[in-house]
């Protein structure tokens, strides 16, 4: 714990010194995509958070600006002015219809691609994730097109929820409709893949020798390769050519390595590994998130706090039951409560990240949450029901001043995939159609 609060203390000296000349340089090359009207990076991300929660205690009384703070998020009180509390939206993909249970799985993938997801424990099938669509676009622009972080041990094989992959309730993050993103757990290793390993002052030249021995190794495959050509037939070479495919994309991180130099080396160790507090693993994964957003190495990222269907007990609190157990509730009012302490302490570990966003200041003079696009929210509504309407939404930021938060707003039954849709426009995603079970944008946001 000690090694924890002097690396938090490090980190904090040093998160006040942002590289403010690459942040602008960044932008002038591409003054549409992920930005502000400033110049100023704009950023998104994607939280997720288990069990749905419990209505009574998470809905404001009435909508509009002067809306009472609900049970469960007063926490957000203190930051008010900076969220948007979004009723009325839906996911009906994760309804069962005729796949029947399984409802935690669909919760999960369904969460960020709005696709019916395959029920299946080996072949899976779901959708590119609304992150991954906006990385594809504006992930050029920084030394990481995205980042996928979990709480929860990473998992990709075998079977979970009633018959469905788990694949499909592990992992928020999709680049294709068989490609789940794989989430990092360790935050260790995230130092390490954001800073480079090593001592402080060591990590510049340790990745400068990482990328020069990259590099000379795909010398050796691609010129190697060229030689085989000449050799296979037709089919063969079919998968030379997919191999090839994946060797210039390693070519291509590589350059990109090279183009923008080393990260700038914060100056503190690295984290130890993963913190055994649950509350403490989470902040920690959290802090480096902001400190990659603030460092401009990725605009994009995607937060699973916790799988659907978690089980996980919250002794600290007072629950000492597990978090999906009770929350088949029955109605019961003592487990209602309990559910509800816990969705308040989800609440409370959002409200911490946002606050330090709104501490941190952007080249522009605003803040990085006001250059931000944050949603919180889960893939279940009434976790005793299974519904998948009227899903619980926050969205936090002001998007560089197109967003107007501030307000609780009541939609009627709207795809949440709309509020995807909103947000990739204005991340500068080129104009999709549609994407997932859309219908259209979600107005005034």
């Amino acid at each position: 714990m000690n090694t924890r609060r002097h690396f938090l203390r490090s980190l904090g000296t040093t998160i006040a010194l942002p590289a403010f000349t690459s942040l602008r340089s960044l932008a002038a090359d591409a003054p549409r995509l992920a930005v502000t009207a400033t110049g100023s990076p704009l950023r998104s991300a994607f939280f997720f958070f288990p069990n749905g929660s419990i209505p009574k205690f998470w809905w404001p009384e009435k909508p509009g600006a002067d809306f009472t703070i609900s049970p469960t998020l007063k926490p957000l009180e203190a930051v008010r002015s900076h969220i948007q509390i979004l009723g009325g939206l839906e996911n009906l993909n994760g309804e069962g219809q005729q796949d029947g249970a399984g409802d935690h799985a669909r919760g999960v993938a369904t969460y960020l691609t709005g696709v019916r997801i395959k029920k299946t424990a080996t072949d899976i099938r779901a959708g590119q994730s609304i992150d991954q669509v906006i990385a594809k676009q504006v992930g050029h622009l920084t030394r990481h097109a995205s980042l996928e972080l979990s709480c929860d041990a990473v998992r990709k094989s075998g079977a979970c929820d009633s018959g469905y992959a788990c694949a499909y309730q592990f992992n928020l993050s999709w680049a294709g409709p068989a490609t789940p993103m794989t989430p990092e757990v360790n935050p260790r290793l995230l130092f390490e893949r954001l800073f480079g390993a090593g001592k402080p002052g060591e990590r510049a030249a340790g990745l400068a020798r990482r990328v020069a021995e990259q590099r000379s190794v795909l010398d050796f495959i691609l010129a190697d390769a060229r030689a085989m050509q000449t050799r296979l037939d037709a089919r063969d070479n079919e998968k030379l050519d997919q191999y090839l495919t994946g060797v210039r994309s390693i070519e291509d991180r590589i350059a990109k390595a090279e183009r923008l130099g080393a990260p700038r080396d914060p100056g503190t160790d690295a984290p130890p590994g993963v913190p055994d507090n649950y509350g403490d693993h989470l902040q920690l994964l959290a802090d480096l998130m902001i400190l990659a957003f603030q460092t401009d190495q990725t605009r994009v990222a995607s937060f699973m706090l916790a799988h659907d269907g978690s089980n996980r007990s919250f002794a600290d609190i007072g629950v000492n039951e597990g978090h999906h157990d009770i929350s088949h509730h029955q109605d019961k009012t003592d487990l209602m409560e309990k559910v509800g302490q816990i969705d308040l302490w989800y609440a409370g570990q959002f409200a911490k990240i946002l606050q330090k966003m709104d501490a941190i200041k952007d080249p522009d003079g605003q803040s990085l949450l006001y250059n931000s696009m944050l949603v919180y929210g889960g893939g279940n509504g009434d976790p005793n029901k299974h519904n998948h309407d009227n899903l619980p939404f926050v969205l936090a930021g002001h998007g560089g001043g197109t967003l107007h938060p501030g307000r609780y707003q009541k939609h009627t039954p709207t795809p949440s995939m709309n509020m995807f849709l909103s947000l990739a426009d204005r991340m500068g995603v080129s104009p999709l159609e549609r994407f997932g079970d859309s219908t259209g944008r979600l107005a005034d946001v």
